[in-house]
């Protein structure tokens, strides 16, 4: 057995994301069921990760701490203060720290610890919770390129891992953070045709979406860029340019830029408010 797989890998918060997170962790292979724990205030939150994951939770956040090699810090952003101070004087030189809450620095969770702790930050998104996520990471000035291989492996089990400086998360936020509720609404959208166009609101959803999933996949399995992507699909004087060509009078693309860069904008600005003075 690899040291990955000997990894033990606590969860301090067991909410859909961290149980997303456990569960592709042993689905993949990467720990066991008993390589990882949890904890939460909530007995209904413990309950369902043991359930989805197999695994032990426990109420206490420090005996996740004692129990665990690599720290989940899967809390909501206004509680990570307290639960920085309760863990802070039992975390040793073994740990690494993973957060994965929203616009909390590496300076601020740094702090809580004694010098040379091992911090990453981590930016994942919802559709985590299927698999199929985009995440971005930045590490701390004490975490090491094998930290940054471990979180990267980690979080592939639930889709793709990126590393990143830690400026750009906001960018990340804006783009692949807040990015599928865009694509939910390009879907929507599409299906709205589809019906406006005869059929059935079910047919019409599904193939909107699997036509989404699909050019995904094609961008991804290809590594061919979109735009060349676009034009094998364009027939001269056919269907789909005439439709390109509608998009385009609608500003699509300058309108999903300036969604990201306003969703990127106002991460930035939550960071400031979240941390005065910075």
């Amino acid at each position: 057995m690899s040291a990955v797989e000997t990894v033990r890998v606590g969860f301090i918060g067991c909410g859909r994301m961290a149980t997303a997170i456990a569960q592709g962790l042993i689905r993949a292979g990467f720990v066991s069921e008993s390589h990882v724990t949890g904890s939460d205030p909530s007995a209904s939150m413990r309950d369902a990760f043991t359930n989805a994951t197999g695994s032990p939770v426990v109420a206490e956040n420090r005996v996740v701490v004692s129990g665990s090699d690599v720290i989940v810090l899967a809390v909501k952003p206004q509680h990570m203060a307290s639960v920085l101070n309760e863990i802070s004087g039992s975390v040793e030189a073994r740990h690494l720290i993973v957060s994965v809450a929203a616009g909390v620095p590496l300076a601020m969770i740094s702090a809580a610890f004694r010098a040379g702790t091992r911090v990453i930050r981590v930016m994942p998104n919802t559709p985590c919770l299927v698999g199929a996520g985009a995440t971005a990471f930045a590490r701390g000035p004490k975490a090491t390129e094998a930290d940054a291989t471990l979180v990267e492996r980690l979080f592939s089990t639930i889709g793709i891992a990126i590393e990143v400086p830690e400026p750009l998360l906001d960018a990340v936020t804006g783009l692949s953070g807040s990015g599928p509720a865009y694509v939910f609404q390009v879907i929507e959208a599409l299906s709205d045709g589809g019906v406006r166009c005869g059929l059935p609101r079910n047919i019409s959803t599904r193939l909107a979406a699997q036509t989404v999933l699909g050019a995904a996949k094609m961008v991804l399995d290809t590594g061919e860029h979109p735009g060349s992507l676009k034009d094998g699909v364009t027939s001269p004087g056919g269907t789909t340019i005439a439709g390109l060509h509608q998009l385009e009078r609608g500003a699509l693309r300058g309108t999903l830029m300036n969604a990201v860069e306003a969703a990127t904008t106002r991460s930035q600005e939550l960071g400031r408010a979240a941390n005065p003075g910075k």
